[in-house]
């Protein structure tokens, strides 16, 4: 339920201007966007470092580089994010509400992942 409340206190932040239910699911959907591509940069970054730590290695006996991982982890992270926000979603489960609340899940959840792809680097 708090999940709720912080999604509800954030689309005020987001849609001041947001008057009926189709207009605050738009204005989620558009502050995931703008999450999603704030993680792009991000990642587009760290991935290049993740490769020039490759390119500086020694070999590993065989274990995947830092890349590798770090892709590998990327593809689990979405898919973790997609779920878990369907599950989020729940809370008005058929109701217009819905995409409203995964939508801003997916947006909280990919702020956090950029966050943590810039300390991946700044180590």
């Amino acid at each position: 339920m708090m999940a709720l409340m912080l999604m509800a206190a954030a689309a005020g932040s987001v849609c001041d201007d947001a008057v009926t239910q189709q207009d605050l699911n738009a204005c989620a959907q558009a502050e995931f966007e703008r999450a999603d591509a704030a993680l792009n940069v991000q990642w587009e970054v760290t991935a290049d470092a993740m490769k020039a730590r490759d390119a500086a290695a020694e070999p590993d006996d065989g274990r995947p580089g830092y890349f590798a991982v770090l892709l590998d982890a990327q593809r689990s992270w979405i898919e973790y994010r997609d779920r878990h926000c369907v599950s989020e979603g729940y809370y008005a489960r058929g109701g217009s509400m819905e995409p409203m609340l995964v939508s801003f899940c997916r947006a909280e959840l990919t702020d956090a992942r950029t966050a943590q792809l810039a300390d991946l680097i700044a180590q």
